[in-house]
């Protein structure tokens, strides 16, 4: 199957990882796939669709996880015939690894995973970039050490993705100077996840809330800091997602949040860098 080249990091410009949470009905991750790379393109920046066959780690066991691993990744193929862009997945088991890579442009390791050598070394050897999500658990110079598995492994081509952090029970932060941390010490191309971030959780609930209104407003301050992608999912009602609507933003405003992400990627991006030491 054809391959798209991913230029996260490589170009100036931020990418736009965009799509759906989990795969449920392939004509919605179609239209809101769409929406995204029009705007994408209007804009002329890279774009990379991301959607997960299978949510492993949910906290309850009636909530929805997705079609799967085989029929998944037929959604996905599809997708990537129909779409013609990059296509981004999860993946939860070390033998998903390869037949993944098959379909996929990029592989992703989740955060409550990053810490298990075994699904690095598999997805090391697919020869894909990896979109590494930090754990929220982890501190900022801790994520190096995940990186340096993976260069030990043989992959060096790797994101590192941003998607909160843990500060008591039931908030996520993103930690802005953090941001900085990451970029100094793994000098890998760094990507902030809107969507987990704005994350909560209602006390004794099984399911997580999340903050959907304040998801522009986050894109903007850390597109401000100059990251190189920008990590979101939409759903056209979110209200009736089964999985994390409540952080997905709607599909109708992606157009004007998309144009707003560039104008301020734009003006930071064509500024002097002021070196403060």
């Amino acid at each position: 199957m054809y391959q798209y080249p991913i230029c996260i990091g490589k170009d100036k410009r931020i990418t736009i990882i965009g799509g759906i949470n989990v795969l449920d009905d392939i004509d919605e991750a179609l239209e809101i796939g769409f929406k995204f790379k029009e705007s994408c393109n209007r804009n002329q920046i890279s774009y990379v669709f991301k959607a997960s066959f299978d949510k492993a780690n949910r906290t309850s066991f009636d909530s929805y996880r997705g079609p799967g691993f085989t029929k998944g990744l037929e959604m996905l193929r599809e997708i990537k015939d129909i779409l013609k862009v990059p296509i981004l997945t999860d993946i939860h088991e070390s033998f998903q690894s390869n037949e993944a890579a098959e379909v996929c442009d990029m592989l992703q390791l989740p955060a409550f995973l990053a810490r298990q050598t075994d699904i690095i070394r598999a997805l090391a050897n697919t020869g894909k970039p990896i979109n590494i999500k930090k754990p929220q658990f982890i501190s900022p110079d801790q994520i190096k050490f995940i990186v340096q598995k993976f260069s030990n492994f043989g992959c060096d081509d790797v994101v590192i993705c941003e998607r909160g952090s843990m500060y008591g029970y039931n908030q996520q932060i993103v930690d802005i100077v953090g941001l900085e941390i990451v970029k100094e010490q793994t000098k890998k191309p760094v990507c902030v996840d809107i969507t987990h971030s704005l994350q909560c959780r209602n006390e004794d609930s099984s399911a997580s809330s999340g903050r959907r209104k304040y998801a522009l407003n986050l894109a903007k301050a850390v597109t401000a800091t100059s990251i190189d992608a920008l990590f979101i999912e939409a759903h056209k009602k979110p209200d009736f997602a089964k999985c994390d609507g409540p952080s997905a933003i709607p599909s109708d405003v992606i157009p004007e949040f998309i144009d707003q992400v560039c104008e301020i990627d734009n003006l930071v991006k064509n500024q002097d860098i002021i070196r403060i030491e």
